[in-house]
């Protein structure tokens, strides 16, 4: 069964993702634009560097070729972000990118974009679920993918250089040149090493890159900018006196921040940074939106700039849809995703790391610098969570638990009150919160919580760990 969770199609190589699987996922999409009247347009397909994304983003040209699209081929191993962006460049109705992001080693998968570069919202995603239901591979078209190249039909092309030109425009080169800032960028073995060398250098910075070779099994660790994958980062940091770390996950649509003192930046703390830049210093106005696990500290900075904080379920398309709604200049999640107005209505880690690297110039002050003047002035919050792998069996019966019975335990604090729109949100009197979900992308549970204290956030999620027998 194929299912699109909250990040796209993602299954283990060689089980669910096979090349039989990859060709009904193009067949279905094929027959979702032939019903939406989009016969004989352009679709942009890109890949990362994982595991057979090149044969994938093939034999899904083929059968976007068979069926008569014409085909867009990102030629090289290409960001997700670049992907999206050459989508909203060139104006085709949908994008693929043959991507597991942040998972581990043995995934791989698909992502969906529609027009504008953005997310393939749930609506959109569940049609194409209904169409390849009703397919079998017999069913399936296809096109010899050099035969569909000879004949034009499908067209390689590498739009690097647009895209790199594209941020350059925006962020403020000529005070980041002045500034002669030292950055060590850890790509993860993904596919972010050449578009932040490109940008860092041309604004004068001195770069240095660790883990940049292509490697499929990402150096064995999980292709997620977390503070325990990014140790030799922070170590690197501070041992060459850099003036900060940038880490990218598998395909660049996350970042990773370490600061000059060798310090993991939480994503919740880089949002934080980058909203408040924007309001304080560049002088933006507007709403922000995060999702339902993200720190509330956005909604203190929003409200101190008389502006809203606009909370959404889990996924990016939920995100990019309410900032198209709202006119948001920020939106965000905790796992390290998050889209800046005026790009792409989508993740974009390189962006967002050019964008802290003018706030270190434009700022003077160091990320430890300008996050204390955060707290002093909206005080402080400490968040906390944890993933537990679930089997299909356990999954069930907390979700009869959690969701049907909707059994809660007690917290030990008034409660203000419950929300169960996206897993089960418990929103405490004081302020703080404890959430509830399973990945809609991984086969686990994760548990989050933001208290007043490390202490508050971190017994929330005991006492509901352990009503949960976990």
């Amino acid at each position: 069964m194929i299912r699109f969770g909250t990040g796209g199609w993602r299954a283990v190589i060689a089980d669910g993702f096979t090349k039989e699987n990859i060709r009904l996922v193009a067949q279905g999409l094929c027959r979702l634009m032939e019903q939406e009247g989009h016969i004989g347009k352009e679709i942009v397909i890109g890949y990362d560097r994982r595991f057979l994304s090149k044969e994938s983003a093939h034999w899904t040209a083929e059968v976007l070729a068979g069926n008569g699209f014409p085909v867009f081929m990102v030629g090289r191993s290409s960001p997700t972000p670049l992907i999206m962006y050459t989508v909203k460049r060139r104006g085709t109705p949908y994008g693929m990118a043959i991507t597991a992001s942040h998972n581990p080693a043995i995934y791989n998968g698909i992502k969906v974009f529609t027009e504008g570069g953005r997310d393939a919202e749930k609506n959109v995603t569940q049609k194409i679920e209904e169409q390849i239901a009703q397919i079998t591979a017999a069913d399936v078209k296809s096109m010899d993918y050099d035969q569909a190249v000879a004949l034009g039909i499908v067209r390689e092309n590498y739009p690097f250089n647009d895209y790199i030109d594209s941020i350059l425009k925006i962020i403020d080169v000529e005070k980041i040149k002045k500034t002669s800032l030292r950055v060590a960028i850890d790509p993860m073995y993904g596919v972010s090493q050449s578009s932040l060398r490109t940008i860092l250098l041309t604004c004068r910075c001195d770069v240095d890159v660790i883990h940049e070779q292509h490697d499929t099994l990402f150096g064995g660790r999980m292709p997620a900018p977390s503070a325990e994958a990014l140790r030799l980062l922070s170590n690197y940091v501070v041992e060459n006196r850099c003036d900060l770390g940038i880490a990218t996950d598998g395909d660049a649509d996350r970042l990773g921040v370490i600061d000059e003192f060798g310090n993991y930046l939480h994503a919740n703390t880089i949002l934080v940074l980058l909203y408040y830049y924007f309001l304080q210093y560049r002088g933006w106005l507007g709403p922000c939106v995060r999702n339902n696990s993200t720190t509330h500290l956005m909604d203190r900075v929003a409200m101190d700039f008389d502006q809203e904080c606009h909370e959404v379920p889990v996924g990016f398309k939920y995100i990019s849809a309410k900032m198209a709604e709202t006119g948001a200049i920020i939106g965000g999640e905790s796992s390290g995703g998050l889209a800046v107005k005026g790009h792409i209505q989508g993740k974009d880690g390189i962006y967002a790391a050019a964008l802290l690297v003018e706030m270190r110039a434009v700022t003077g002050k160091t990320i430890s610098q300008l996050y204390r003047e955060i707290v002093e002035r909206y005080g402080e919050l400490h968040y906390d969570e944890i993933a537990i792998t679930m089997t299909d069996s356990k999954k069930k019966t907390l979700q009869e638990r959690v969701f049907i019975q909707k059994r809660l335990p007690d917290f030990r604090e008034p409660v203000e009150r419950v929300d169960y729109s996206d897993g089960c949100k418990v929103y405490f009197a004081d302020g703080s919160w404890v959430i509830c979900r399973f990945s809609g992308t991984e086969p686990v549970l994760r548990l989050a919580a933001e208290g007043n204290t490390a202490s508050q956030a971190k017994q929330y999620i005991r006492i509901w760990q352990d009503d949960l027998g976990l």
